[in-house]
């Protein structure tokens, strides 16, 4: 017959680790939650800014070095 103090002790540090591991997914998931909504708005700005370089009649590609800044 097992020890059943070896194996209360066995079940603990089981479920310190399990209680650990669920703790750590729900981190990860925040970030992944996160990353996501950041890689969403850059889809959408990306997609704006496409857009307006389409809108804008111009078919070239214009750096912003080129121009002068609204100072001037």
């Amino acid at each position: 017959m097992p020890d059943t103090q070896a194996i209360d002790h066995r079940l603990t540090e089981l479920e310190i680790k399990a209680s650990f591991t669920e703790d750590l997914l729900e981190q990860l998931n925040q970030v992944v939650i996160r990353q996501q909504q950041q890689i969403d708005l850059l889809v959408r700005e990306l997609t704006d800014l496409k857009r307006q370089q389409r809108d804008s009649g111009s078919g070239e590609f214009r750096s912003l070095r080129d121009e002068r800044p609204p100072h001037y």
